[in-house]
């Protein structure tokens, strides 16, 4: 197990694929002093029609790979991760290896920003197959607020085709995903995959003006920030040279394409091998 020194570790961010660069992207952006490891598993994408014990395997992984690039902290800007394996990797996989080490998801942070008013609000959940199926925003908002109304829809389609740089094929789609949640009049509208931020234009243009589009960009770094704060025995250990490292487990001829239209500027990739044998 690798222990960095004081002042010497960073931040890990890991997706399924290229979505969560609109996450880090973002995070830099609030916190341009950090260093920062992004690793998508574009081998592997998408999460979400896997099993789940496969996305445990994937990202438990994934979590040790960065982990041994000096991380200390690890968010998992995947949707699906976050659903899926954040739990069972918070209680078994890090106090039994890396105990000094945390790892965050976006799901409660999620729930918590769309039923921020606590007004007992009719939230619509546009997300992976896989995390619709867990329900884990319908389980968790339970607990946060017990009168609010839940309704989830998956969007199989929709993370292959931005991946593959389809976008007009994407928003064709998205009239279809929404209307079920349009119909039942919600009042917030939770974008539960890091990818689809990148078609907020046409969502809201979808939605209209009465419904409440909740974008994980908008307040996950903020939170991030908010938990660095609170946490010296991690922010203590972060190193400050405002270096970013990206990496993925494969190659696609599209991705530097997607990732400019992601990220905003062109961004070189490093492609890795992460070993999956448990």
């Amino acid at each position: 197990m690798i222990k960095p020194s004081d002042g010497n570790g960073k931040i890990g961010i890991f997706d399924s694929g290229l979505g969560g660069l609109v996450i880090a992207r973002a995070i830099f952006k609030l916190m341009p002093q950090y260093d920062f490891v992004y690793l998508g598993d574009t081998k592997n994408l998408p999460y979400g029609n896997r099993p789940k014990k496969e996305v445990y395997n994937f990202t438990r992984k994934a979590v040790e790979y960065l982990f041994k690039q000096d991380c200390r902290l690890v968010v998992l800007a995947c949707n699906t991760a976050s659903a899926l394996a954040l739990r069972r990797i918070q209680r078994e996989f890090l106090p039994k290896y890396y105990p000094d080490r945390r790892v965050l998801g976006v799901v409660i942070p999620t729930l918590e920003q769309a039923d921020k008013k606590h007004s007992s609000e009719v939230i619509g959940v546009l997300a992976t197959e896989a995390t619709v199926d867990s329900h884990i925003y319908k389980k968790e908002l339970v607990k946060i607020d017990p009168r609010a109304k839940i309704f989830e829809v998956a969007a199989p389609k929709l993370v292959t085709l931005i991946e593959q740089n389809s976008l007009q094929k994407a928003e064709n789609s998205l009239k279809s995903y929404l209307k079920p949640l349009l119909s039942k009049n919600i009042e917030a509208l939770i974008l539960g995959c890091t990818h689809y931020p990148l078609l907020s234009s046409e969502i809201k243009k979808l939605a209209g003006n009465n419904v409440r589009v909740v974008s994980q960009t908008n307040f996950i770094p903020d939170k991030l920030k908010d938990y660095l704060s609170r946490h010296p025995e991690i922010r203590t250990k972060l190193s400050r040279r405002g270096k970013r490292e990206f990496l993925i487990t494969s190659y696609n001829k599209n991705f530097n394409a997607v990732a400019k239209r992601l990220f905003g500027k062109k961004l070189y990739f490093e492609e890795i091998v992460v070993s999956y044998e448990t």
